[in-house]
Formats: C-alpha cells, structure tokens, sequence
C-alpha cells in the first residue's frame, strides 16, 4: 500500500492491497500476550528514556522471538526532567531493575539499552552520590548489556514517548438543549452526597428506580444497593467492617461532622481520625473523607496550628505488655499560664489502651502526685509498673513508699533518653495540641477545657490498637453527638 502513496502513482488497490491492509488491522487490534516467566531462560529487559519519561519491557525468548512478561512506565519528575541524556539512559536501567527486582535477582539477564551509558556509570570514579547508589542497586544482578539503538528497542521507546492522554483534547459534542428531570434535579444540588441518598432512600422505601440512567450505571446501582437496607424513618448501611450505620446527608451530616471535628469534644483532629469519629459514632455518607478534609482546610484554628513534621515525632520504645492497666506512664505538663491557680498538668497515660488520666494542678511537688496516684490505683487497679523521668517530683522517699505499699515496680527513664516514657511525652504532645486549638485567645481558660481535651482524646481513633480507647476499656461504643436524634443498632 506505500507504493500508492508515492508521486504520480496511479491509485489502483488490488486484492493485494487489500490483503495487506486486513493483515495490519488484525496486528493493530490484537495485543501481544503477555506469558508466564520460564525460570530455566534467561530475562531479556528493553529499556528506554525520551526528554519525560522512561519505558521498560520484561520478556523472554522464545523460539527466537521475544515474548513479554511485564510492562513498565513512568513519567520523570522536575529534577529528574533535568538529568543529562546518559544520566536518563541510567535511570530507565536503575527504574526497570528495581521494577522487575523479583524476577532478576539470582536470574542471568541480558540488558538492551545505550551500552555506553552503564560504561560510563561504571567507569566513573568521582560519581555523584545518586550514581553512587545505582552502581550499588545494579552490583546485586546478573546480567550483559547489548547495546541497541532506539529504533530496535521499540517496545521500550514506544512506552518511554506516550503522549499525555489528558492534555489539551477535546472532542466536539453537540449540546443537548433538552435534559431529563432526574439531571435537572442532580445539577440543583450542592450537596453532591445528596443524590446518593436519595435514590438508594426511594429505591428501598418505595421500589423506586430513577429514570435515564444507562445499564453500566443501573448494574452499579443496584450492586451498591445490596449494602443498604430501610428502616423507616432512616436508611442505613452494613459497612465492611460489619457494622451497621446509619446514612446521613446534607445539613445532618455537615453538623455531625462539624461537632467531631470542632466540638467541645472534638479536638481538632485531622480528616482520617475526624472521619472515623463520625464512623465511631454511627453513621455514614459516601463522601465523609472528601468532607472531613474540605472542612480541615477550612478550619481557622487547625490552620493556624498547622500540625507535626514527621521528624519532629517523638520516638519510641516498644514495651511488652499483657493487659490493660498493667504498665502506665506518668509525667507532668507545664509551666502553663495561671489558670485558677493551677499551673501544671499531671498526665497517665495506659500503655496498652492509651486510656489517658489528666489533672490541672497548682504545683508539681510530690505531694500532689502522691495524691493523684493513690486515686488513679482506687480507680484500675494496682498496675505492674508504673515509668516515669527523673524529676525530683518523681525520684522521691514519698513515692518509692506508695511503690512498695502496692508493690509496683517503678521504673526510671534514661537520663536525656526520652524514648523509654515515649509513650506519655506523645500523650503530652496530643493534649497539648488539643488544649492550643479549644482555649482561643483566652490563654488562661486551659483548665476549664482539660476535660474536653481528654474526652477528645480518648474517643479519638489509635491505629496502634485499631480502635478508640474508651472501646477498649469499656467494651462499647460512644456517642458524640446527642443533640442529633441518632439511633445505633447492634454489631
């Protein structure tokens, strides 16, 4: 067919043509079959980088043809974009052995790429540190390079050179001056969780199915109904992980999560744990995770606290505990500003549930602390061992007695190793993060919001035990927010 295609060629196509032409329709539309790797052959590995991206192809021979395993891809990033070109021809190498590690490790391999740019890696003695780490990566396999130029590695140079699909394109539609009411009433909401709501509501309540959707959409529908069920007046979903919940939607939902983020209780969490207290509390909406952050966002006092840096956490030290209550950490908060004469906040915390235990005080002498362990044993019970710092409030004749009365050991951090109480200096972190959000401008108010700070704290979620403390310790769940007419059903 190129023949016709050439100057004053007369345009005659023959049953030969058209044999060529359904020959390559058929190489077009059939995609090659990836196989299974044979771990008796050598890998054969096809890599490429154009100016945005790098391309690699895992595939073996077969009966001298080669055979894909595995496709691979990646757009290059700012710094990378950077690179030299021989810098690049590296990196689709470094890319594709970490991608197809476990195929290559302990396996003969054979490398198809620009030879000279791995002589170059390897022949180089004043490397930068990045070239450093990937003569390093590449030591660990086996494998020769062929140098092949990019019009041969076509597999490679081809996923190396797409084009962004997104970018710029747009097909031309007519525009329909005519829409079915159902689409009318979908664009009059805001609230985009709201048209979920309401067709599962109208399927379930009165066998209602909405009108105009296509058989791709109606299967979606009617797969995603099967998790809800109605209970008049309310509907409500069996959610993964077993529980039932009930489905809110538009204002409901905004003042639900508003009072589990910014309530007396709330704490100013982030969205994940702002959204698992809504989920703690019994209910549920599809877009909760989208919600949750838009509202963190849009949070004065979460955005003027900002938050974290993960350099900045405290680490820790892993304890072995049997149950709850048996091991506790306690320290003291503070100097803070006067708040009705209390300057200092004595903190436990439970190392297995993260239960924690919270009073303001005027001073921290060993007095004080004597007094609120005796209260704290009355309360859960004589614990194994109780961990604490050095200080002198502490490391004193008043608190080894009480100690040895109960037959607690008492254990002492490290001197200027704060990881042994890691545990407690965390729970100081979060109330403290807590108490700087609520108190406002108002410095001196912190001890009238201590107990809100520690209900916060308490029922919000740990991911160290999967669950919220006061479940824990408790056995059930809590409600965060009565002023709703909230219902809960059982697990």
């Amino acid at each position: 067919m190129t023949h016709l295609l050439e100057k004053n060629s007369p345009f005659i196509f023959l049953n030969e043509c058209i044999q060529a032409f359904r020959t390559l329709k058929d190489k077009l539309t059939e995609a090659p079959i990836l196989i299974a790797p044979n771990w008796d052959h050598p890998f054969e590995l096809m890599c490429d980088a154009s100016d945005y991206a790098v391309g690699a192809v895992l595939g073996q021979r077969i009966e001298k043809h080669f055979r894909p395993i595995h496709y691979a891809s990646k757009i290059m990033n700012q710094a990378e974009e950077n690179y030299t070109t021989t810098e690049k021809e590296m990196l689709a190498v470094v890319y594709a052995v970490e991608n197809f590690r476990s195929y290559l490790i302990m396996n003969k391999s054979i490398v198809y790429n620009d030879h000279s740019a791995l002589k170059y890696l390897f022949a180089k003695k004043d490397a930068k540190a990045r070239l450093l780490r990937w003569i390093l990566l590449l030591q660990e396999f086996d494998f020769k390079v062929i140098d092949t130029r990019g019009a041969e590695n076509y597999a490679a140079d081809h996923l190396s050179r797409l084009e962004n699909p997104y970018e710029n394109t747009f097909d031309p539609k007519e525009i329909n001056k005519t829409f079915p009411l159902e689409s009318l009433n979908k664009v009059a909401h805001k609230d985009p969780s709201t048209p979920w709501f309401a067709d599962l509501a109208n399927y379930h309540a009165g066998n209602f199915i909405i009108k105009g959707i296509t058989s791709q959409q109606k299967q979606k529908f009617f797969k995603d109904a099967r998790h809800y069920f109605w209970d008049d007046p309310y509907l409500f979903r069996s959610c993964a992980d077993q529980i039932i919940r009930r489905c809110m939607a538009g204002k409901e939902a905004i003042d639900i999560l508003n009072a589990c983020h910014s309530g007396p209780t709330g704490g100013h969490y982030g969205a994940n744990y702002t959204a698992k207290k809504v989920f703690d509390s019994g209910f549920y909406w599809s877009t909760i995770y989208k919600d949750a952050f838009e509202l963190v966002k849009r949070c004065d006092s979460c955005q003027r606290q900002g938050k974290n840096s993960q350099k900045d956490e405290m680490p820790q030290n892993f304890i072995q505990i049997c149950k709850i209550f048996d091991v506790w950490g306690i320290d003291f908060m503070g100097l803070f500003p006067s708040s009705k004469g209390n300057k200092y906040i004595l903190v436990a915390v439970d190392y297995l549930s993260k239960w924690v235990e919270a009073k303001a005080l005027p001073t921290n002498d060993a007095r004080v602390v004597v007094k609120f362990l005796k209260s704290l044993l009355s309360r859960f019970g004589t614990p194994k061992a109780i961990i604490s710092d050095r200080g002198t409030h502490f490391y004193n004749d008043q608190f080894s007695r009480v100690m040895a009365k109960y037959g607690v050991t008492h254990r002492l951090s490290t001197t200027y190793h704060p990881q042994t109480s890691g545990q407690v200096e965390v729970t100081n972190r979060g109330l403290k993060r807590i108490l700087e959000r609520t108190v406002g401008e108002n410095r001196t108010s912190w001890s009238d919001n201590l107990e809100d700070a520690l209900w916060a704290f308490e029922t919000a979620f740990k991911t160290s035990v999967g669950c919220i403390p006061y479940r824990l310790v408790y056995g059930k769940d809590v409600t965060f927010h009565s002023s709703l007419n909230t219902r809960h059903i059982g697990h």
